[in-house]
């Protein structure tokens, strides 16, 4: 049987390290064996603030973190809420932001405010000893690096965070003055840092003073909290109307120009005009503020005709399944990246990747093994590398390389391994 979100987190991989894989295990779901995770004895009281979003990286952490006698106060909102995080095994969860649905600006800025008011009152009281940020509130992004450190920092409190982007203004092109001189002063604030790459460390390090011995690598955790059901791939392409004859490619997540769809596009249409079984998937909702991105993009899907299946909205968990086990491959045309949880997310799923040379994908991707890695911003090389996908091993036999990536993804990228981490850092903190 397939793991669950509902499962204990305590999987152990097994087999060398020297090894690509796992060593595998008699059994036709691809589990590997689990065992139960040692726990260091010594209850560490933590306030996890996710921002009221990410919830498959925050719940994924968080019950990994509560398996590691780490007692947990996660804050979060209607959107992060998840059955894992009440199972009464050191989790309590603070749902402070509610309602996050689309609302008229004052209904909006009402809830914001009884979100803050909530955030400071709790502060004040907490036992949490370190505070442990996940995500800021992006509508007050500012205050939140700014003054709300601050006062948490008078509280006595430790601060971590975790910088899932060490600068997004300068990945999307709208860096300023005001953006970088609050990162320089959040960076200041904080007394341990979580990155997801050796680059963004030394991005960390170089651009914002970041001290070496107060920052962490975890590597990016796959996703273990997306429900999965025993929906076969036959019957996720017949959902979406696809043939098994067609040769699936998917794209995944929110668009916006550093995600590199036009290219994909662009490559797309030389693709299906050599060989017709080609069918791409766009399954992710649009970013609001750049309508001219969108209607270029929209032209573009236009042009392609039927061959081109968009679902431009926002996926619910419960319909993520059916996108990447429809597919035969995700593909990640970025122009600019340091590293997306959508790979991690292909992962879980044994879904192959193939991804642009940015960032820390060729760190995260075993050519031939688990993806491919081509050029960015070049439509010609990425068709050239959809095609050797297609008439490659690893697709001929999918079947077997969704086994293998699932066990490469659960021994290589585990949320235990980042929670035991997490809890050393936190420790060390708590001995300063």
């Amino acid at each position: 049987m397939e793991m669950s979100a509902l499962n204990t987190q305590k999987t152990i991989a097994v087999g060398r390290e020297d090894t690509l894989y796992p060593q595998k295990l008699p059994t036709k779901s691809c589990d590997l064996q689990t065992t139960a995770t040692a726990k260091p004895g010594v209850p560490i009281e933590v306030a996890l603030l996710t921002g009221g979003v990410d919830k498959p990286y925050a719940v994924g952490l968080a019950v990994a973190l509560a398996a590691q006698d780490i007692s947990l106060n996660v804050i979060g909102s209607d959107e992060v809420d998840s059955p894992d995080l009440h199972n009464g095994l050191g989790l309590t969860f603070l749902n402070f932001r509610g309602d996050q649905r689309p609302a008229s600006t004052a209904a909006k800025t009402i809830r914001l405010l009884k979100y803050y008011v909530r955030l400071i009152r709790y502060a004040a009281t907490a036992k949490a000893s370190i505070f442990h940020i996940l995500w800021h509130t992006r509508a007050v992004e500012y205050f939140d690096r700014t003054l709300l450190l601050l006062y948490f920092k008078l509280l006595g409190k430790k601060i971590a965070f975790t910088a899932h982007n060490i600068n997004a203004g300068k990945r999307d092109q709208n860096d300023s003055l005001l953006n970088r001189m609050t990162l320089r002063i959040q960076y200041r604030l904080v007394d341990h840092i979580f990155v997801h790459t050796e680059k963004m460390k030394t991005e960390l390090i170089t651009e914002f003073n970041g001290r070496p011995t107060s920052i962490t690598v975890l590597s990016y955790p796959t996703n273990n909290v997306i429900p999965e059901t025993g929906l076969s791939t036959a019957q996720a392409k017949e959902r979406l109307g696809i043939s098994s004859e067609n040769k699936t490619i998917l794209f995944f997540g929110r668009i916006c120009p550093y995600k590199g769809i036009e290219h994909l596009l662009a490559a797309f249409q030389q693709l299906t005009a050599r060989d017709t079984t080609y069918r791409l998937v766009i399954a992710g909702e649009a970013s609001k503020g750049l309508e001219t991105y969108l209607q270029q993009t929209h032209q573009m899907i236009k042009s392609c005709g039927k061959r081109v299946i968009p679902v431009i909205h926002f996926i619910p968990d419960e319909e993520v399944e059916l996108y990447f086990k429809a597919a035969d491959v995700l593909v990640l045309p970025y122009t600019d990246i340091f590293q997306s949880g959508v790979l991690f997310l292909a992962y879980g799923f044994g879904l192959p990747v193939i991804a642009t040379d940015v960032g820390s994908f060729r760190e995260s991707i075993v050519e031939g093994k688990t993806g491919f890695i081509c050029k960015p911003c070049d439509p010609l090389d990425l068709g050239r590398m959809i095609e050797q996908y297609f008439s490659s091993a690893l697709f001929r036999s999918l079947e077997n390389s969704r086994c293998d990536i699932r066990g490469y993804a659960r021994s290589h990228h585990s949320s235990e391994a980042a929670a035991m981490l997490t809890r050393k850092a936190y420790a060390e903190l708590l001995r300063r």
